[in-house]
C-alpha cells in the first residue's frame, strides 16, 4: 500500500549560491558520511559534478520528508538520511538513528529517483507500508 508521495525540483544554481555563500558548513549540514564521502571525490575531480550530486541529494531528501509526511521535523533531519548508490547506479535510501527506528516501525520501504541537467535536479520518492 501506498504511504505517501514526494516530489522535488531544486535550482542547482541556488545550491551553488549557498555553497559559494557559507562554504563547506552546507554539505556537512545536509550530507551524511556516505554522501560526503562521494560528494569530495566528485567535486575534487570536476566542480560541475560535485554540484549536481548535492543538489540531487538536497532534492531528494525534501521529497522524501514529504513522502513519509514529516517534512524537515524531527525524526526527520538531512544527515538521517542519506541517498547512496547500489554499484549499478540505483539510488536508495539508508536511514540513521531515530529516523530508522521510525521509519521501520511503521514498516516502510522506500523507492527513489532522481536526474539533473545544467541548471537544476528533479526526485520523485514513493514510500510503501508493508501490510
Amino acid at each position: 500500500m501506498i504511504f505517501g508521495t514526494g516530489t522535488d525540483v531544486c535550482d542547482l544554481r541556488r545550491i551553488a549560491a549557498t555553497l559559494a555563500r557559507r562554504g563547506d558548513k552546507f554539505p556537512e549540514r545536509v550530507l551524511g558520511p556516505g554522501e560526503m564521502k562521494v560528494f569530495q571525490y566528485r567535486r575534487a575531480k570536476v566542480e560541475a559534478r560535485g554540484l549536481a550530486y548535492l543538489g540531487t541529494r538536497f532534492s531528494c531528501k525534501e521529497a522524501f520528508s514529504k513522502a513519509i509526511g514529516l517534512g524537515l521535523h524531527m525524526p526527520m533531519s538531512w544527515r538521517a538520511c542519506e541517498i547512496l548508490n547500489h554499484a549499478s547506479g540505483q539510488p536508495y535510501i539508508r536511514l540513521h538513528g531515530e529516523l530508522a527506528d521510525w521509519f521501520a516501525a511503521r514498516r516502510l520501504r522506500a523507492h527513489v529517483t532522481l536526474s539533473d541537467e545544467s541548471d537544476y535536479a528533479v526526485s520523485f520518492v514513493v514510500v510503501e507500508q508493508d501490510d
